[in-house]
């Protein structure tokens, strides 16, 4: 299933069965059957979409993993999504279940397959991060766990996806997304008859994200890669750059032309110096003719020709990483790597990476952010003046900062990176 269709699906079948499942839960409730264990024992998160909102959720799955140990911890996720979860390493294998969504029939077949597998693990605690999709809630109640989280809309117009958690958490657009999953956590210790729910502070300050460790033979066969391709090799400035040049989210995109010149700039300073353009396989082609354009000798493009895991062992080796918003930029922060985000309908207040090497740079226009909860990522801006607005010069500035930073850390004594 495309995104249109499923966007169709979940808001016209959604809201049905959400109502009607709203129904059979408040006779049960009335009948005894639905009240909440004393305590979770197996928690499951339900994290379908998203390939960077898994490094997002990384604070949410660890405080659940102090709670009920590692082994008892489980994700509901798509399964294009898996080579995240393998990246940021936190689930055991056997604890991650996929759903496939090529097409409607796989879709309810692997739903059937979640819902006898939480009743065989004896999962007892659903923890829902998908904001407010309706499948999500729907897959919440249909695994049978008596303990449900998820956010609630409570006054908020539209939105509706009935009332199926036990413990319903209020949206709060004006904290980090990384702070409403763990609110969502939290909220298992608060009573379920709360009007409220998790009237208390969240802090992500002190949160570090765990670092990816590539093996010897993931360096070797990187570190050749480049020697091959442009006589890259360690000691030598090494940039990153994701242009997103045929993004799904065109209104994301910074113009090709500023990736072009910041490329040619970046490389100007110091001949030793190589770049690299990552993207998809799709974007194969474009990201050639741009890395032939920024130098024919000094720059090349791997995209198409990466995993996940070759893309997180490239960031550890190189210096810094500029990018459009999308999932790389939270795949680097599992690095050491010096990020710099440029945002544009969407707002790092909710979205900046869990990195202390990162820079996220948003102009703030009237009309941004425009893609949200509230209107499922659709916005009717045909001209993204937002992404265009920022420049090289603030690029350029933001990159000299986080390269001073990373300078300073590695000539600190005793400290490795």
């Amino acid at each position: 299933m495309n995104e249109q269709q499923s966007r169709a699906l979940d808001y016209w079948i959604g809201i049905v069965l959400c109502w009607c499942l709203t129904r059979w839960r408040r006779v049960a409730d009335w009948l005894g059957a639905g009240r909440a264990d004393a305590a979770p024992r197996k928690i499951l998160f339900i994290k379908l979409s998203e390939m960077g909102a898994i490094a997002l959720a990384m604070p949410a799955f660890e405080s659940a993993a102090v709670r009920v140990g590692r082994a008892n911890v489980f994700c509901l996720m798509l399964e294009t999504n898996r080579e995240m979860h393998d990246l940021a390493g936190f689930f055991p294998p056997e604890n991650l279940i996929s759903i496939r969504d090529q097409n409607l029939f796989t879709f309810a077949a692997d739903v059937w397959r979640f819902m006898r597998r939480c009743r065989r693990e004896g999962v007892d605690c659903i923890v829902d991060l998908e904001g407010f999709s309706r499948v999500s809630a729907l897959l919440a109640y249909l695994s049978g766990a008596r303990t449900r989280a998820g956010l609630h809309r409570y006054t908020i117009e539209g939105l509706y996806r009935g009332d199926l958690f036990t413990h319903r958490v209020a949206v709060n657009y004006y904290q980090h997304a990384s702070a409403q999953f763990l609110s969502l956590v939290a909220a298992l210790d608060a009573p379920a008859t709360a009007d409220v729910i998790l009237k208390e502070r969240v802090d992500l300050a002190s949160y570090q994200l765990p670092r990816f460790a590539p093996t010897d033979a993931e360096i070797n066969s990187m570190t050749t890669l480049l020697s091959e391709r442009f006589g890259w090799r360690a000691g030598m400035p090494l940039f990153v750059l994701n242009p997103n040049l045929l993004d799904l989210l065109p209104l994301r995109r910074w113009p090709r032309e500023r990736f072009l010149e910041l490329g040619q700039r970046l490389l100007a300073d110091d001949p030793d110096a190589r770049l690299t353009l990552v993207g998809l396989p799709r974007e194969r082609e474009v990201s050639a003719a741009l890395a032939r354009e920024i130098s024919p000798q000094r720059a090349t493009s791997l995209a198409g020709d990466t995993t996940i895991r070759d893309l997180a062992t490239l960031f550890t080796l190189a210096d810094l990483l500029v990018t459009s918003d999308s999932g790389p930029a939270h795949m680097a922060a599992f690095t050491e790597i010096a990020i710099v985000t440029i945002f544009g309908p969407e707002t790092p207040q909710l979205y900046a990476p869990l990195s202390p090497r990162s820079r996220a740079l948003w102009a703030g226009l009237a009309c941004s952010p425009c893609l949200n909860a509230f209107n499922h990522r659709r916005s009717p801006c045909r001209d993204p003046v937002c992404t265009r607005v920022i420049t090289i010069e603030q690029v350029m500035a933001a990159i000299e900062e986080l390269l001073a930073q990373r300078a300073a850390e590695r000539a600190a004594p005793g400290v490795t990176t």
